[in-house]
């Protein structure tokens, strides 16, 4: 049961003598629900504007799917900035200030004139928003679980499933009333919500609880005179036998006070208290780079770099390949819900078997992701109504159980570990910005050129595919990586040859001369 060091207001930080595996982490995991909810969840029903963005403002594929690709682009590439701020000034501060720039880019963006505005609004600013947003989010809460993190973290990532699935006929339904600018400033309006989750993200800290060792009974006074006797070889009726034996406490052994060696110290500038204050505590660090030095980091990281491909072109093509088939509006956003249903069942699903012993969590993400790539190529081969919703169905369980699990797997150890979990996912979401920015264009790209938007989802595939490789090599990189460095230690001991061989102790030499001194005087004696 986890034990509370110290009990602060709501204000403050929670300290724990062990990391709790609940207490307020259930409070922070229902915050991520909903910030899910309102930032990738928001993100992924875009597609139900898509249509009408392209009438408007009269424009191509490939020009409106940049504006969810800048918006993505900005998330992943300003996540350092992200760590650095949540270091810098706490995680609750931060998140409450990207509601406040997630809610003013929408809000903007619905009186927006020109395809370049929303490349500003919802990309730019917006995009900075969900960032400052989301990952000082899932960063808080990995803090607050050790064996249920992955379990927790899945089932709480749902909220992104459930915004996707009551968002998309829901914009739909008010579009129809109100038009799409207004549908876009009432979600504008909702996303303030973030803003009030921040305030319930109170950071942890862990403090390890001093164990007080027990103190030994103290013995008789008799007792410790009869042992300092025997250990000057001498008896309690030898008083006068020349041996001073002085029965102060100040020479029993653990009582000294005062001794004269003590002021040696200070005679040469040293303050004998300096052995036992306590050392300061070494600076945080506002972003650690030192995890590119990681092999099996690098390799992650190139996996998150290309998995990104296949993350959010199928969520906005989804509608668009399904009016190109001759599906309805209100039918096309009944696959994005459906999508989005077995979505939450694929989270929850991944974070029950990662949760098991001891599967290898790493291997079971490598799974995952081979059978996501062939949900992608089965899109192309859909044809009507019922074909796209049990690839859609399938293509959301698949998704459910990576895209819920690719960030916290950071803290395993197979990756970097809990300790340098903050500044990886800065690193690593980085990283995935370049696949966030140049996904959606490329798969608009194909799309225009081809006349075909199946093409979109063999560009998904065969990112989906790279990442897969990459990821097989976290962990032979970080066990090689591991027996490199144990090799070149017992080389670099080998070649410095064993160490010299010091002389004996000089007081067992000087005793050993005494000794043979005496016998020479007792021969000639």
């Amino acid at each position: 049961m986890t034990v509370k060091a110290v009990k602060m207001p709501c204000t403050s930080a929670n300290v724990y003598t062990k990391v709790p595996d609940g207490g307020w982490g259930w409070t922070v995991a229902f915050a991520f629900f909903v910030v899910e909810a309102l930032t990738y969840g928001i993100i992924k029903s875009f597609g139900v504007f898509f249509n009408d963005l392209m009438e408007s403002f009269d424009e191509t594929n490939s020009r409106i799917s940049w504006i969810i690709s800048i918006c993505v682009f900005v998330q992943t590439f300003t996540a350092p900035l992200s760590t650095v701020l949540s270091n810098r000034f706490g995680h609750r501060l931060v998140v409450m200030a990207g509601g406040l720039l997630v809610s003013a880019g929408m809000v903007i963006a619905s009186f927006a004139r020109s395809v370049v505005e929303m490349y500003v609004t919802i990309g730019v600013v917006s995009g900075l928003g969900y960032c400052l947003s989301f990952l000082p989010t899932v960063t808080i809460l990995s803090q607050y679980f050790d064996k249920r993190r992955s379990l927790v973290t899945a089932v709480a990532s749902t909220g992104e499933c459930f915004a996707v699935f009551s968002f998309a006929p829901a914009i739909t339904a008010l579009k129809e009333q109100i038009g799409w600018r207004y549908s876009m400033l009432s979600v504008g309006v909702l996303q303030l919500g973030i803003t009030a989750c921040g305030s319930l993200l109170r950071p942890i800290v862990i403090r390890e609880q001093e164990e007080v060792k027990a103190q030994p009974p103290e013995e008789p006074t008799e007792t410790k005179y009869m042992l300092e006797n025997e250990q000057t070889c001498t008896s309690i009726e030898s008083i006068d036998s020349g041996v001073d034996i002085t029965t102060s406490p100040s020479n029993v052994p653990g009582k000294t006070k005062a001794e004269p060696k003590s002021e040696e110290p200070k005679q040469h500038g040293q303050n004998p208290t300096d052995n036992n204050s306590t050392p300061p505590e070494p600076k945080t660090k506002l972003l650690d780079f030192s995890v590119m030095r990681d092999y099996s980091f690098i390799c992650y990281a190139f996996f998150g770099l290309f998995a990104t491909l296949g993350f959010f072109a199928p969520s906005l093509y989804i509608i668009p390949l399904s009016r190109s088939l001759g599906i309805g509006k209100d039918h096309s956003a009944y696959i994005l819900s459906a999508m989005a249903i077995a979505e939450v069942f694929g989270r929850i699903f991944a974070g029950w078997l990662l949760n098991k012993k001891p599967i290898r969590k790493i291997y079971i993400e490598l799974i995952c992701v081979i059978l996501l790539a062939v949900a992608l190529v089965a899109f192309p081969f859909a044809s009507g109504f019922w074909g796209l919703m049990i690839c859609s169905v399938y293509f959301g369980f698949m998704l459910g159980t990576v895209a819920g699990t690719h960030i916290p797997l950071l803290a395993e150890d197979d990756v970097v570990g809990i300790e340098r979990m903050s500044s990886a996912a800065g690193v690593y979401v980085f990283i995935q910005s370049l696949a966030g920015l140049a996904g959606p264009p490329l798969a608009g790209v194909l799309v225009d050129t081809t006349k075909n938007y199946s093409s979109a989802f063999y560009s998904c595939a065969a990112g989906m595919v790279l990442g897969a490789v990459f990821l097989a090599l976290v962990r032979p990189c970080k066990t090689g990586l591991c027996h490199q460095q144990q090799q070149q230690q017992q080389v670099e001991e080998s070649t410095a040859g064993p160490p010299p061989e010091l002389p004996d102790d000089f007081i067992d030499m000087d005793i050993g001369k005494a000794e043979n001194s005496g016998k020479g005087s007792d021969s000639v004696v």
